[in-house]
């Protein structure tokens, strides 16, 4: 059996499958969509099972961020697996970025309060009023989310109705959106919406920083191998044969020179992230004290 890691923190894995298929085609999208053919879909299905299986039996406990290159909801694997590991005592938190283009009827079969989602808001993609109601629906089912958006000038309307009709409690996160640059009169506007939107606005120098990723912080994929984060290629090891755990250290310095990605530069010490959403990192949540 594996020893639990020495960490009082529970070890926190993003994972990423093969499934890279999504219901959605935005063109501002960095992720390379493509139509996964069926074999695919049975190699992310068995990837996953692998995953879910590996969480139940270990013996630390963990936080999950699923994190996939397409829309995972739409599959029933993916709805499945997360509500049952929401119900698993040793999981503090499981959470999937999303579209919530699937009903959220599924989350009647996970525990509310350890599932939570990060959903994005496409207003070229989906009717505002059926987005609107899905995140009604989830708060209504006490289910946590954060609801966001790209920060695009086309997007701004449709991103102060959102602030505007969400309830009050529901936190509204901005993405800068990549390649563009803002003025400080746009970005007041942003702001004026996501107090946060600040951290998203400008790439963070990273290089030499130390950083929770390889630390507390992992990456996974449906191989297994393990990276610090979704950013930096090196291999740390595999998840199966616990070769990775020889390769952690306490919060190393970051090899790259920028982190631009919000899942990324979270874990950085420098930024005062883990303050600002405590108790929410996965799912982008901020702190009570911190939020609008």
């Amino acid at each position: 059996m594996v020893e639990p890691r020495a960490s009082a923190d529970p070890l926190t894995i993003l994972y990423r499958g093969p499934l890279a298929s999504c219901d959605y085609d935005c063109g501002y999208c960095p992720f390379a969509k493509r139509r996964d053919t069926p074999e695919q879909l049975r190699a992310d299905r068995a990837a996953l099972a692998r995953f879910a299986d590996w969480v139940a039996h270990t013996p630390e406990r963990v936080s999950l961020l699923f994190t996939p290159w397409g829309e995972g909801l739409v599959r029933s694997w993916y709805r499945r697996t997360l509500a049952e590991l929401s119900r698993l005592p040793h999981v503090e938190r499981v959470a999937i970025q999303t579209n919530l283009s699937a009903h959220p009827r599924w989350t009647e079969a996970a525990d509310p309060t350890r599932l939570a989602l990060w959903a994005t808001y496409h207003p070229d993609q989906v009717p505002y009023p059926r987005f609107l109601d899905r995140c009604r629906d989830l708060h209504a089912r006490g289910v946590r989310l954060s609801v966001g958006v790209v920060g695009l000038p086309e997007h701004l309307p449709a991103a102060r109705r959102l602030r505007d009709e969400l309830p009050a409690d529901v936190y509204l996160w901005v993405n800068a959106a990549e390649g563009h640059t803002y003025t400080d009169s746009a970005a007041a506007q942003w702001a004026a919406l996501d107090p946060h939107f600040g951290f998203s606005r400008h790439p963070h120098p990273s290089r030499g920083v130390p950083c929770r990723t390889g630390d507390t912080v992992v990456s996974v994929d449906g191989e297994g191998t393990v990276r610090r984060c979704h950013f930096v290629p090196e291999v740390l090891g595999n998840l199966y044969d616990g070769s990775f755990r020889t390769a952690l250290a306490p919060t190393p310095p970051c090899p790259k020179a920028i982190c631009d990605c919000h899942i990324g530069y979270v874990h950085l010490t420098s930024l005062p992230l883990y303050d600002v959403f405590a108790g929410g990192i996965l799912e982008r949540i901020p702190a009570p004290t911190q939020s609008r």
